[in-house]
């Protein structure tokens, strides 16, 4: 059953008067529930214009013909409003970033708890479950620890503890262990696969990295804007 469904994806950025350049040029993509999918490319092929569009941090074009369709969990997304836009990210998506985006000055616990804030039951219920999600990533024992305080693979599992806490339907990563050395990357590439498999949770993830790939069941290769090739992986 799709969880995911776009159609017609086209993004154009204007970097001058008499320049523009058509990041995406009429995609289409279908992401199943429960699947574990990469999507890969060379920098500049628009993998990441598609994760933010599929992840309602922007926009497609929504001028010509046919007409874009943004589809999650059944519920048409290019229609809806900005404060709805939000709402939607917050209750049904969930983020991990190559860089963390931590807040410095918070701890671990504080950190996963903004996003429950966001969903609109932080306070103790929040925190607590805050505390349940580092417990999940292996550092119940970090959670009043600042980022400083932690190494790299650390906070990388704060930032999947934030996008977990919420229990989304669909987590999309942008390069999530593009900071992290070979081990570290095994490690947080178990732990999505175990949240995926134990949880029912889907997972879009933008990588250079192949071993990320060939740990996902699917390939989506994408190069100048358009999906070149989608290949089901036989074992992941």
């Amino acid at each position: 059953m799709a969880l995911l469904e776009a159609r017609n994806l086209r993004k154009t950025y204007r970097l001058g008067k008499a320049e523009d350049v058509a990041a995406l040029r009429g995609v289409d993509v279908t992401i199943e529930a429960g699947e574990m999918v990469a999507i890969m490319g060379p920098s500049g092929s628009g993998k990441s214009t598609l994760m933010h569009i599929l992840g309602l941090l922007h926009q497609p074009d929504l001028g010509g013909t046919p007409a874009p369709s943004l589809v999650i969990a059944g519920r048409q997304m290019t229609t809806l409003s900005d404060g709805a836009r939000t709402r939607a990210r917050a209750d049904q998506l969930g983020f991990i970033f190559q860089s963390y985006n931590l807040v410095p000055t918070l701890s671990a616990v504080e950190n996963v708890a903004l996003a429950t804030e966001y969903a609109g039951h932080g306070g103790s219920k929040g925190r607590s479950e805050a505390r349940a999600a580092l417990e999940l990533v292996g550092l119940a024992d970090r959670a009043d620890h600042r980022p400083t305080e932690l190494s790299g693979g650390e906070q990388q599992r704060v930032a999947i503890a934030r996008a977990l806490v919420n229990r989304p339907q669909l987590v999309l990563g942008d390069e999530p262990t593009g900071n992290l050395d070979s081990a570290r990357t095994a490690d947080v590439l178990a732990l999505l696969r175990r949240s995926n498999r134990e949880r029912g949770q889907t997972f879009l993830i933008v990588t250079h990295d192949l071993e990320v790939g060939a740990a996902c069941d699917r390939i989506i290769r994408m190069r100048d804007g358009l999906v070149l090739d989608d290949q089901l992986q036989l074992a992941a």
